[in-house]
């Protein structure tokens, strides 16, 4: 299974257009709060993720009987044009989920509640900081929260480091590009591979920070032309051009599985190998990415849940997605997310160890990487920018651009999608 964020998809300027057309329209009147409701929640994923969210949904109803709450299944391929459509015609569901940015970006166009109406703001308190900060609008509105979240780690096979005389994962970029040299030397054909991310923003998004730089300043701002974003993507593009990374994603677990020495790949990758490469089992391992000369910042994503402003159901959906943030709501999550073998980490860093689906060893290294992570950018027009900046840092990987001017490109779309 593939995680993807608010980039995944990209958006027909027509359905954009139209969707500013929701902002400032009337107040939805709302239903008798104490009449039975049932609330439809649109949740971007797969049919099994649906599934473990309504097991917290039918536990919801439990202790409150009067409400129904149906999850509904959007596939990430066209999530955000739908729930876009949705808002056009302001009608749909209550309660949605998908990408991290776009409550902002439905908000941003009248379509969803801002939830510090219903004292959500509270949340902030439980949520990752950097994560919370990528959900909230730049104006302060709190038009979702984060639902769970998602990051990469460094998969190594043990045998093949031992193979090259390696006495452990690299550390820091200099460690990786030395590394990726002595098993090339001991006769390794794949020492790297990039998974989630390849050739594309979300990989450029940990060394750029790795770096010490970002993609917008505070005031969202475009900030590429910095001395940092080009350090960061000189060091990408070595990475497939001088040290051979492979342009062609390959999914971590069948890269570890064919031979490739490190692969950088999604938290949900450690669920599946021992099971679905059991020749591999006790040959991997995984650590936290290499950091960089700024640090060790790493993605963080996952998905965002809201309200939508045309829900007759505001406050009541508001108490349900408070109600997501609860201890038995997370372990009503997990349980179900363990039976199906399913990756789930909820939002709250005080459960990632001890309340997720992982084992508590790789849920430590989730952990350590959550504590310095960042997340996408909020600011306005990045859910219609990020497909085309990856496109122009693919173009400096493919050697159609250099780096300055790949980034200069990028930054070019970020400010005229900004409005």
């Amino acid at each position: 299974m593939r995680r993807t964020t608010a980039a995944c998809t990209t958006v027909l300027l027509a359905l954009v257009s139209a969707a500013c057309a929701t902002s400032g329209q009337p107040q939805t009147q709302q239903a008798n709060s104490d009449a039975p409701a049932t609330l439809s929640f649109w949740s971007t994923g797969g049919d099994d993720e649906t599934a473990i969210f309504q097991k917290a949904a039918d536990l919801y109803h439990q202790q409150h009987p009067n409400v129904t709450v149906k999850v509904q299944t959007l596939s990430w391929d066209d999530a955000y044009a739908k729930l876009l459509a949705a808002a056009t015609s302001r009608s749909g569901p209550d309660v949605i989920s998908g990408g991290m940015t776009w409550t902002i970006q439905f908000g941003a166009r009248g379509a969803m509640v801002d939830l510090r109406k219903h004292g959500l703001e509270s949340l902030k308190a439980q949520a990752q900081p950097a994560q919370w900060e990528s959900a909230v609008s730049p104006d302060g509105s709190v038009y979702g929260v984060p639902l769970d979240m998602s990051t990469l780690a460094l998969y190594y096979r043990t045998d093949l480091l031992d193979k090259a005389g390696l006495d452990g994962p690299p550390k820091t970029w200099e460690e990786l590009t030395a590394a990726i040299g002595e098993l090339k030397a001991a006769g390794v054909a794949k020492p790297y591979s990039q998974d989630w991310g390849n050739l594309d923003w979300i990989g450029y998004f940990n060394y750029l920070y790795q770096a010490g730089g970002t993609f917008y300043t505070p005031e969202c701002k475009p900030s590429l032309g910095t001395p940092q974003a080009e350090q960061a993507l000189a060091y990408w593009v070595d990475l497939y051009r001088e040290h051979g990374a492979p342009t062609a994603s390959v999914e971590a677990s069948d890269a570890l599985d064919t031979g490739t020495a490190l692969v950088v790949g999604g938290n949900w990758i450690a669920k599946g190998i021992d099971v679905n490469k059991p020749k591999l089992k006790g040959k991997w391992a995984m650590t936290t990415l290499p950091a960089g000369p700024a640090g060790p910042t790493t993605f963080i994503g996952g998905r965002a849940i809201g309200v939508t402003s045309f829900s007759k159901h505001a406050q009541t959906g508001a108490d349900f997605v408070k109600f997501m943030y609860s201890d038995e709501a997370i372990a009503a999550i997990v349980d179900e997310a363990r039976k199906r073998n399913l990756p789930y980490i909820p939002p709250r860093p005080d459960k990632v160890v001890d309340s997720s689906s992982f084992t508590p060893d790789q849920a430590r290294v989730f952990e350590q990487a959550f504590s310095t992570g960042k997340a996408a950018p909020g600011c306005p027009g990045w859910d219609e920018s990020a497909p085309d900046v990856s496109k122009q840092l693919q173009s400096a990987i493919l050697g159609k651009a250099d780096v300055k001017t790949a980034l200069a490109e990028a930054a070019k779309v970020m400010e005229r999608n900004a409005g």
